[in-house]
């Protein structure tokens, strides 16, 4: 079995797929968050309509913004007051005020407009997203979901996209409105007073230092709360799928209780997280409050010798406001990017995880393959260190029925995982009517090939369904057939709605010998060249194995089958017994011939007869 690599940061690798094993995850920054974003921008960019269209009302915006401290400034100077007699502008502040209502009214009618936009744009790239990494899921080899937590998986396919879905809409409007602040805020703030400008902008350079400080704090803790929420969502999915495991061995006080360790560390890192993200908006502001008082405190003395008014100096302080609003706004949803970026690299580790490899060069249809498979010196290891296969030997006719037998560990599902380029071989090669396995499409291949595993799979939807699984576009009367080939017609038949019973998940509402039963038939109705038969019948009573028994005997007609069974008993009509020990074939024949040796297999099979003749 393959070994899983580390998940989190110096975690130790656990033998077996799947298997399960414990991570220490810690604090962790992003790799190359520079490149995240860029990708992430790419995303967005594909929706450019809707991108053009925000920024137009971005700017609509700003534009508006810009112009209300000026109208307002110029409402402000048609009030003046000279010797102790105030003066008003009457039409001049009417018509101002005026034009500020109606500039207000605008505003409120495009930020409207921006949510819609926002909304858009961010539920477009999610999905867009959210499609292309599932599309790569698909295709990644077995290799990759046997060595990575399936609720990890599942985390980055939820969270992480949702969280970048979030901070789209609430964050991507803000940046646009505020680069075009920032720059027209500047602008004007430099036509009505250069000195002031330079005692607004004085304040920049703490602003970039305190932010750089904070930076590097929060990236780290946004990504480890990442890596923490996918670890807790694939103890979830390992509790709910093995409940029954767990419950039997009255493991639910341990389960609870690694749960609450793992939540312990979500809690505490989550509060760093949020503390150094809440802190950052505060101290911003206060930045920007004391570059207000330094405003007012120079512009009052500037009015006092008669270089500005005091319209102007209300208009710079508003201008300035709006300089450093944008930075506030970003410094407090620093926290929403830090997580969207810390999620959108971990969409991208899988978007960009090497797929499944298919060189198959040869012109070879599903159709076309008879069954003669030759295994020449295959060595193989799921860790180099360690080989399985070193040096397997074995020569399968069109049609023969082989039994692949072995202590556990030995490489009996290895073979059924090269034959089917699950994994590739280190060495040597396999050849399926002499062509190498390599230069044969993978679809192809695996097109001609049907698996009846221990542990059936069964999909959501009805039995009919399920069964077609092994062949689209099949008739009903064929899938009938294929049923009553594999016994499973008279049970389905006594269920209420039939064939067109609902299953639930994972078939729980049938037995396993009738969800066994079923695999079988859709194997049935696929109608392989090759049969592999994986231990199909371990799992069920005698009666049962039984039926499944004389269901396997009709498949296995006029195909080349390769049997993987504990139970000898299963066996003993196979063409040819292999004994594979050592990562070699140690016999081979059959069963009256290996008992006749007194060798490896006569001692399996007196293990498991103790006591009956043989």
């Amino acid at each position: 079995m393959p070994p899983l690599p580390p998940i989190g940061p110096n975690s130790k690798a656990q033998q077996g797929p799947g298997g399960r094993h414990s991570a220490r995850v810690n604090a962790e920054k992003p790799k190359n968050a520079r490149e995240t974003l860029s990708k992430l921008l790419r995303y967005i960019g594909r929706n450019k309509y809707i991108f053009f269209g925000l920024i137009a009302v971005m700017l609509a915006i700003t534009g508006l913004n810009l112009a209300a401290p000026s109208i307002q400034q110029k409402a402000i100077d048609c009030i003046t007051l000279t010797e102790k007699k105030l003066h008003i502008q009457e039409s001049r502040l009417v018509h101002s005020l005026i034009v500020l209502g109606v500039v207000y009214l605008l505003m409120s009618v495009f930020t409207y407009m921006q949510g819609i936009f926002s909304a858009k744009l961010s539920q477009y790239t999610v999905h867009t997203m959210r499609k292309d990494l599932f599309g790569n899921l698909v295709r990644l080899p077995i290799k990759y979901f046997d060595t990575h937590r399936h609720g990890d998986l599942m985390s980055r396919m939820t969270n992480d996209v949702e969280n970048i879905s979030n901070t789209i809409s609430q964050s991507i409007g803000s940046l646009i409105s505020g680069v075009l602040t920032v720059i027209g805020s500047v602008v004007i703030m430099l036509t009505y007073s250069p000195i002031l400008t330079l005692i607004s902008l004085s304040t920049i350079c703490l602003t970039v230092f305190v932010s750089g400080i904070m930076t590097k704090f929060m990236r780290k803790y946004f990504m480890q709360q990442q890596l923490l929420l996918g670890k807790i969502n694939g103890h979830i999915e390992e509790m709910v799928t093995g409940y029954r495991t767990v419950v039997s061995y009255s493991k639910e006080k341990d389960a609870i209780e690694e749960f609450g360790v793992m939540s312990d560390e979500l809690r505490k890192c989550g509060i760093k997280a949020q503390i150094c993200g809440g802190v950052m908006g505060p101290l911003m502001n206060c930045i920007s409050n004391f570059g207000f008082v330094l405003i007012a405190a120079f512009g009052g003395w500037f009015s006092l010798k008669g270089w500005i008014t005091v319209g102007t100096i209300q208009a710079f302080i508003l201008y300035s406001k709006q300089f450093s609003r944008p930075i506030n706004e970003i410094a407090n949803q620093y926290a929403n990017i830090q997580t969207a970026i810390a999620g959108a690299e971990r969409i991208f580790e899988v978007m960009e995880a090497e797929h499944e490899p298919d060189s198959g060069k040869a012109d070879i249809k599903a159709e076309d393959i008879r069954g003669d498979i030759v295994f020449s010196g295959v060595k193989f290891g799921y860790v180099p260190e360690k080989p399985v296969l070193k040096g397997l030997d074995l020569d399968i006719k069109c049609g023969e029925k082989i039994a692949i037998v072995g202590a556990t560990g030995s490489g009996k599902t290895t073979v059924v995982n090269l034959l089917t380029r699950f994994y590739e071989t280190d060495g040597g090669s396999i050849t399926v009517d002499g062509t190498d396995l390599r230069d044969i499409p993978k679809d192809e291949l695996r097109r001609s090939i049907a698996i009846v595993l221990q542990d059936t799979v069964l999909f959501k939807g009805t039995i009919g369904e399920n069964i077609r699984y092994g062949r689209d576009g099949a008739s009903q009367e064929d899938v009938e057939r294929a049923a009553r080939h594999a016994n499973a017609d008279e049970f389905i038949k006594h269920l209420p709605d039939g064939y067109d019973t609902q299953l639930a998940e994972g078939g729980s509402n049938l037995s396993q010998g009738q969800r066994q039963l079923l695999s079988i038939a859709r194997a049935v109705l696929a109608d392989p060249k090759i049969l592999i038969l994986d231990e199909a019948t371990s799992s069920v009573d005698t009666r049962t194995e039984m039926h499944i028994q004389s269901a396997m005997v009709a498949l296995m007609k006029q195909r080349t089958s390769l049997i993987i069974a504990h139970r000898l008993s299963t066996i003993r009509d196979a063409d040819k017994i292999v004994v594979i020990a050592d990562g070699r074939v140690a016999e081979l024949g059959d069963h009256d011939e290996l008992i006749e040796k007194k060798g490896c297999y006569y001692e399996l099979y007196r293990t498991q007869f103790a006591g009956n003749k043989t």
